[in-house]
């Protein structure tokens, strides 16, 4: 999702008002009409619209889920490039690879050589925080602001020991880790 969609659909009041509510606590349509202060048939266009958008999601429960990770995602993505009038000498080797490999925020190529795949798979896998579990969906949601082959990323990402797998959660269990300022 680039920076410009998600400010797009916080854009209506209602949609904000019920990501609102979803960041203090999940919950079910009840519990959104009486948190937002809406009526049912706005709660339910600005869920419909968030979900399409795959900013929440549903529960297995029937709670209404934000996707909070989306946020760091697209600040992450939305950061800038480098400057094209720099000397590739002056940037870093995984870097080449990075500038190279993602473009615009979107994958355009993930590179054939296992040395400069893991280079972007590192990339990927500091998407998702460690310690955190993720369902598929949200895996999915995550990997596909960058391509929409989210089962190969997904593949890729477990079978190079960058997440873990297992009962329909997956876990951050390699790739480098950026120190807190």
């Amino acid at each position: 999702m680039s920076a410009s969609k998600l400010v797009g659909l916080m854009a209506e009041p209602e949609r904000r008002r019920v990501i609102a509510a979803l960041i203090l606590s999940c919950g079910d349509l009840d519990y959104l009409v009486s948190t937002t202060g809406l009526d049912l048939r706005q709660v339910v266009a600005a869920l419909e619209r968030l979900t399409t958008a795959e900013l929440v999601e549903v529960g297995a429960d029937g709670s209404y889920v934000l996707l909070e990770e989306t946020f760091k995602l697209v600040a992450r993505s939305s950061q800038q490039q480098p400057n094209p009038g720099h000397e590739q000498s002056q940037i870093a080797p995984d870097e080449q690879v990075l500038n190279r490999s993602i473009v615009d925020g979107r994958l355009v190529q993930l590179p054939r050589k296992r040395s400069k795949r893991l280079v972007v798979l590192d990339y990927f896998a500091q998407l998702f925080e460690p310690g955190s579990h993720y369902s598929e969906r949200q895996v999915n949601a995550t990997l596909r602001a960058f391509d929409d082959d989210v089962a190969t990323l997904r593949r890729y990402l477990v079978d190079e020991g960058f997440l873990d797998r297992a009962d329909g959660s997956y876990w951050r269990s390699g790739g480098t880790v950026q120190a807190s300022s």
